[in-house]
């Protein structure tokens, strides 16, 4: 059983094969997604737990994705990266809600490291919502 589902969406293939040769053996489900709409259709499909999006695509950027992953899919962890990094965009996707942001070119170790902290950050938001409605249900 796999640790968790991973959806890498990038509009540059290299990118998305090299996120997915990193995080495969550390054993996580890997999707891909050349599109910000195929991104949607993906999560809207399976239970992601966690994306790992370009900043920077043509269709639309990652902080509207971002926004349309977190209206399906609330407890998804998004991770921004992008090779144009600014002050003003980090702060841009972390209002709306990306649990972390990687600049590209990023360490094999760097990546793994943020799927995996994004991964328990989402099972302890599951785990904390289960117990509110344990809670909320027996009084």
């Amino acid at each position: 059983m796999p640790k968790g589902k991973v959806l890498v969406v990038d509009d540059e293939e290299v990118v998305r094969l090299s996120c997915q040769r990193l995080l495969e053996p550390e054993g996580y489900e890997v999707f891909q997604a050349g599109s910000p709409s195929e991104a949607i259709q993906v999560v809207e499909e399976n239970r992601i737990d966690v994306v790992v999006s370009d900043l920077k695509m043509p269709e639309m950027d990652g902080v509207e994705l971002l926004k349309h992953i977190k209206e399906v899919s609330p407890l998804t962890e998004i991770i921004i990266m992008t090779g144009y990094a600014t002050v003003a965009s980090a702060v841009e996707a972390m209002k709306y809600g990306a649990f972390d942001y990687i600049e590209k070119p990023f360490r094999a170790e760097e990546l793994k490291l943020i799927v995996q902290k994004a991964l328990e950050h989402k099972k302890l938001r599951e785990e904390n919502l289960r117990l509110r409605e344990a809670i909320s249900g027996g009084y």
